[in-house]
């Protein structure tokens, strides 16, 4: 037996162990998938991003539609059956006695979770808070750092709008001052990136905002380069990584980011309702908590936690979606998710009037993409693929961003992908036969 069937072998009868019994398994098709994640262990990442068999088996880990495409996968991702089994699992078993089994039982798994989301982030678990989605998590830190009226904060108009409306609201209340910049993405060019946050930074800069990855058009800003420059000038750095974690394969001292919040619902396949806050320890401290405790100085990151009555269900099955994730691998995950992309992008870029708003370089780029018809609005073209095909996309329209925004999982198969290339390919046609 080789090393690497071993080490795999003994990494799986870990992961089972950890997630008790689960049912999924325990059927036909789990014991399948089992076996087939111990045949490719040792397969190459670029062999078998392409081999759909396999990925056949991953997608049957879910519950999907056989009768809607899902490719907006970027707004909420479905959980595997593992995670839905274990939330109902810990909800039923929370309705036998709730201020019993979820105070004094559930509660006991919060540490291991908050381990483990630690371990895949590459962090300290002291840094770390469990909390319900990104915006909750940056919200935490937009209202908790302590700014002065005249500070300025550099952000852009490309940011998630709850983000914007949630520093417009400090602006307006405390007469901080926001510098704003807007993007003509995509741009492969990270330098030009780097150069327009950086020119934007003064001597009243406390904080610079970034998006890890515009959710727009799947932009990938370069962070760790921004981060620096922001850090030798004394500026603090905020991410929002809501579409990065669980998707590209980093750790996020990498960013040498201060703060940085996600959603586990996205690419991790959490419940929904989950996310997570990293708050550098030494920042901890001298960051106000969203929801008050009896001590708002505290150094502990569990402050950042008092969100009162929750389910704790959902809290615990986090677990299982970890999990899933390591079984499938981050590496193996990203590059099947950017070869998804690729896959469409190839067969559709040289239609006539199609605009590519996205990235095509790897290094700047993910699973989202992002896809224009000239002359046609966006969401005219998504509702028409719902309608006609039963694809799900999303038409944006957003500072000057505009396309369908679509955005593949790990369970999607190319298969599918044929289908949105046909359908493009004839609402185009038929859009020019009518003019």
């Amino acid at each position: 037996m080789s090393t690497n069937r071993r080490n795999f072998l003994r990494k799986l009868t870990t992961t089972l162990l950890g997630a008790g019994t689960i049912p999924f398994f325990e059927t036909l098709q789990g014991r399948h998938l089992l076996q087939v994640l111990q045949e490719v262990a040792s397969v190459p990442c670029e062999q078998l991003v392409t081999d759909e068999v396999f990925w056949r088996q991953v997608r049957l880990a879910y519950t999907v539609s056989s009768g809607i495409i899902n490719l907006n996968n970027g707004g909420v991702s479905p959980q595997p059956k593992v995670v839905q089994e274990a939330v109902e699992r810990y909800n039923q078993l929370s309705n036998e006695t709730p201020t019993y089994y979820m105070w004094r039982i559930l509660t006991q798994g919060k540490e291991p979770i908050r381990r483990r989301l630690a371990a895949l982030a590459g962090c300290d678990a002291e840094e770390i808070a469990i909390n319900r989605n990104t915006s909750e998590a940056l919200e935490t830190v937009i209202f908790g750092l302590r700014l002065q009226a005249g500070d300025e904060v550099v952000l852009t108009k490309q940011d998630y709008p709850n983000m914007i409306n949630a520093w417009k609201q400090r602006a307006k209340r405390e007469g901080i001052v926001l510098k704003w910049l807007s993007f003509d993405f995509p741009i492969e060019d990270n330098q030009l990136i780097v150069d327009q946050f950086t020119q934007a930074f003064s001597s009243k800069t406390k904080v610079v905002h970034l998006t890890h990855i515009i959710n727009w058009c799947g932009q990938l800003l370069p962070v760790k380069e921004i981060a620096e420059i922001a850090h030798s000038k004394g500026i603090q750095v905020v991410v929002d990584g809501a579409h990065s974690f669980a998707h590209l394969d980093f750790k996020i001292p990498d960013l040498n980011c201060d703060y940085f919040g996600t959603s586990l619902h996205k690419w991790l396949c959490a419940p929904f309702g989950s996310g997570m806050l990293y708050v550098r320890k030494s920042r901890i401290k001298n960051l106000y908590p969203l929801f008050a405790g009896d001590d708002p100085e505290s150094e502990d990151i569990r402050k950042f936690e008092n969100l009162g009555t929750r389910s704790l269900a959902i809290e615990q099955a986090i677990g299982q979606a970890i999990e899933f994730h390591l079984m499938i691998g981050p590496e193996r995950k990203e590059a099947r998710l950017k070869y998804l992309r690729n896959y469409i992008l190839e067969q559709i870029k040289d239609i006539p009037g199609v605009m590519i708003n996205t990235p095509l370089q790897p290094e700047n780029s993910c699973a989202i993409a992002l896809v224009d018809f000239q002359g046609i609005p966006a969401k005219e073209v998504a509702s028409e693929l719902f309608r006609n095909y039963k694809i799900h996309v999303v038409g944006i329209d957003w500072e000057n961003l505009q396309g369908l925004r679509i955005t593949p999982n790990v369970y999607t198969l190319t298969e599918e992908l044929d289908v949105l290339v046909k359908a493009l390919k004839e609402i185009w046609k038929k859009s020019t036969i009518g003019d």
